[in-house]
């Protein structure tokens, strides 16, 4: 079974799954939210994903099992998210990219793809450069009254995200992109010290027996 994840596309979000698909709780404040009929919202997310690409770029990462979507995430500034201001520990710090989603299927939950995505995200902004970091709400009671659309804190809290301003249900949490790199580098260098020690031993050069010598 191949995973691997790879850049966002409208593609790749026409073929997700699940509510996170024509979910508009970040990207339209509540009153434009309101006026969009339920069929028209898969449409209205990938007009604001279209335009996200074209204005900021890559907007999201997507987790393929054996060639097949299974999950995403999703970030951009907090300006170009105006559901964000429904938060009492908002707003975004400025030299952050806000988190809103990172959604796995069912059935493919607890084999650590949604760690994958958050890396994904990570690595992303790492190599783009102008972003120190990460945030995003999360939400103590799991998914909440929001449904999927906040992160469960305890998940924020596992990939590396520390709270910046605490709340009782929805703390703003934040995840050093420099932290992130330097944990890649630390993971990398356990993983190159275990094959060192794993690796078979050059064979010891023995001493020549008459029957060796030239």
């Amino acid at each position: 079974m191949s995973r691997k994840v790879v850049r966002l596309t409208l593609d790749h979000l026409a073929a997700l799954d699940g509510p996170c698909r024509a979910c508009l709780f970040w990207q339209l404040d509540p009153v434009t939210r309101g006026r969009v009929a339920p069929h028209d919202a898969p449409a209205e997310k990938e007009a604001w994903v279209s335009e996200v690409l074209r204005e900021w770029g890559s907007c999201g990462r997507v987790v393929l099992v054996d060639d097949v979507p299974v999950g995403f995430s999703l970030y951009a500034p907090a300006a170009l998210l105006p559901g964000s201001q429904a938060f009492a520990t908002a707003p975004v710090s400025p030299d952050a990219v806000l988190l809103t989603h990172v959604w796995v299927a069912p059935e493919q939950r607890g084999g650590g793809l949604g760690r994958m995505l958050v890396q994904g995200t990570a690595r992303d902004l790492i190599k783009r450069g102008g972003v120190r970091a990460v945030e995003a709400f999360g939400d103590t009671r799991g998914t909440g009254r929001r449904g999927a659309c906040v992160v469960p804190a305890d998940f924020l809290s596992g990939v590396g995200f520390r709270t910046q301003r605490a709340h009782p249900t929805n703390p703003r949490m934040r995840m050093e992109l420099r932290s992130a790199l330097s944990l890649r580098d630390e993971v990398e260098a356990a993983l190159d010290r275990i094959v060192g020690v794993v690796r078979p031993a050059a064979a010891r050069p023995t001493r020549a027996t008459r029957g060796d010598a030239v």
